[in-house]
């Protein structure tokens, strides 16, 4: 068995829903093994994401013996009010990066960004 992921303490930028979902996106036959690996979470805590997440019609998945393929509704809308309008599509473009990009990324990215008045 793999060991415990490390604990994280204070808040972040993205829930560990959308961790979930960029982690299957990358991959749809991607293993719970593997997503709790990456988005250092438990592979019970898991579970209840991706069930939280077919619940509402945000993953589906289909099994051919031992596999489970995913597959996601980029044109379903986020949940939250505040990102009305937002589909999973545009959540997913942001968090998903090709896998030679995340390779390459050796150091921090600075990015600048001008305030229009």
């Amino acid at each position: 068995m793999v060991g415990m992921p490390e604990p994280h303490s204070g808040w972040t930028f993205v829930t560990n829903h959308a961790r979930v979902l960029a982690a299957i996106a990358d991959n749809p036959n991607v293993r719970i093994r593997d997503i709790a690996a990456r988005c250092r979470l438990t592979e019970r805590a898991v579970q209840r994401i991706i069930s939280d997440l077919e619940q509402d019609g945000y993953l589906s998945h289909t099994r051919a013996g031992r596999t489970n393929t995913y597959r996601i509704e980029p044109d379903k809308v986020l949940r939250h009010p505040a990102e009305a309008g937002l589909s999973v599509a545009s959540l997913l473009s942001l968090l998903v990066q090709d896998e030679t990009d995340r390779v390459k990324a050796s150091g921090p990215r600075v990015h600048t960004f001008s305030a229009h008045h």
